[in-house]
């Protein structure tokens, strides 16, 4: 969505950060949208593997009409002859693979649907997207339909009966058939790795991990932001969102900038990534000219139907806080689970409190601000790990114990002025445990900083 035009807030005109000479990260790539969009969807992959299928089949078929005839030519009906007698034997898997392939595809993925059912029951919802986003799943289903398609069309190719004369037959699926044989090898392995990867989505630290790892990267890829910046003039006008109502999942830095710099104006971002617009709200706030035309502004800003992580680092925090409240609900009662959220809570935290996380205010190749974009700061981010969890921990003495834990560790890392917000949580923690146990003993125990809970 970006290009070189937008850079980090710290940015000079040439992409460098002002007085370090390093160089800034780079703004969301162009067709970031439209691959997130693709990683969204679950038919896009297997359906063009359908076509590469029949792409193939044509090309084999091809290359198995001229195999044929250049030993016709040649006169070595012997050679021909043991490669008919080949074609002839591997009929019978690929008629068994045709056969069966589609029975085997729609066992497969009905218990996988059933797992991924289980995990969003007891872990949350928003775990449907791993198995929607993973490779090894769309991997796994392209191949088999592709895998199926293929030996019905290979089917197609067989003629002359079970022993064709090789002086006669115009063509036969020698290539084809092995390529049906490496498909049905390449799918067994497929297959292995597949129900490796559905178990691993019914763990509960292999899903964690993958939230955690997945919103450190989207944390490292957002520009660095600055409280320096002066404020971009007065508004002079508002670009409303005229589209359905949806998640604003991210912007195309590059283009907005890119327009704000032909028009020779500033644009803000009135609401930040992640939140929900409806039709009719401002979506762009102009400052310092006349509004740019709707044809300047099109396509960018991605909504969806829901959150994702690329542009949106704080959606981590938010399903690691939905998986630990699960764990602390009183249907579940699963203290563990939300220990292992809080584990991945205080890495990610660690991680963030050494950055700005302040507005990021991306510039022109001139160094000029062109656009100007909130994301979350250190003490929303701080509220959105614990607030919650810390509302729902007072009667498990061995979440309290991991999250005083937590904060202590973050309290060691904060810089004076990121300190305040972990103090109240900490202190609040407090005051919930004093107020919900009665004995002394417990509160001791349920106030003691422990990095395992309970161990």
């Amino acid at each position: 969505m970006g290009d070189r035009s937008g850079t980090g807030s710290t940015s000079g005109p040439r992409g460098t950060r002002r007085g370090t000479g390093a160089r800034a990260p780079r703004p969301p790539r162009a067709l970031a949208a439209l691959r997130e969009r693709l990683r969204d969807s679950f038919w896009f992959t297997p359906a063009a593997g359908l076509v590469g299928a029949v792409v193939l089949w044509l090309a084999l078929s091809e290359l198995d009409t001229r195999i044929v005839m250049y030993f016709q030519q040649e006169g070595a009906y012997e050679e021909l002859g043991d490669l008919l007698t080949f074609a002839a034997d591997a009929r019978t898997i690929v008629t068994t693979v045709s056969s069966a392939m589609m029975t085997f595809i729609g066992v497969v993925f009905s218990i996988s649907l059933v797992a991924v059912q289980m995990a969003s029951g007891q872990l949350t919802p928003r775990v449907v997207r791993i198995f929607v986003r993973s490779r090894i799943s769309k991997l796994t289903l392209t191949v088999f339909l592709a895998t199926f398609a293929f030996s019905l069309l290979v089917l197609t190719s067989y003629e002359g009966g079970p022993e064709p004369d090789p002086r006669r037959v115009m063509s036969a699926p020698l290539l084809q058939s092995l390529l049906t044989l490496g498909l049905v090898g390449l799918s067994l392995l497929l297959f292995v790795a597949y129900v490796s990867s559905t178990l691993r989505l019914m763990q509960v630290g292999p899903v964690l991990d993958h939230i955690t790892r997945e919103s450190l990267r989207s944390l490292a890829r957002q520009p660095v932001g600055t409280q320096d910046e002066p404020p971009p003039g007065a508004r002079t006008a508002y670009v409303l969102h005229r589209e359905d109502a949806g998640v604003l999942r991210g912007v195309a830095v590059g283009r907005l900038v890119r327009a704000a710099h032909r028009h020779g104006v500033v644009l803000r971002l009135v609401p930040r990534i992640g939140d929900f617009v409806v039709p009719g709200t401002p979506l762009l706030a102009v400052h310092g000219g006349a509004l740019p035309p709707r044809s300047a502004l099109r396509r960018t800003v991605t909504v969806g139907v829901e959150r994702t992580v690329y542009q949106d680092p704080a959606f981590g925090l938010r399903q690691l806080s939905d998986i630990a409240l699960r764990g602390l609900s009183s249907s579940v009662n699963d203290p563990t689970t939300a220990v292992q959220c809080l584990d991945r809570i205080v890495q990610y935290l660690a991680v963030a409190v050494r950055l700005p996380l302040a507005p990021l205010h991306h510039r022109d190749r001139r160094g000029d601000v062109r656009l100007v974009q909130r994301v979350p700061g250190w003490t929303e981010l701080v509220d959105l790990a614990f607030e919650e969890i810390r509302w729902c921990a007072a009667t498990s003495p061995q979440v309290t114990r991991r999250l005083l834990a937590g904060l202590d560790d973050l309290l060691l890392l904060a810089s004076e002025e990121r300190r305040e917000p972990l103090l109240r949580h900490r202190a609040l923690l407090v005051e919930a445990v004093e107020r919900t146990v009665p004995e002394r003993a417990g509160r001791a125990f349920a106030l003691r900083p422990d990095r395992q809970g309970i161990g």
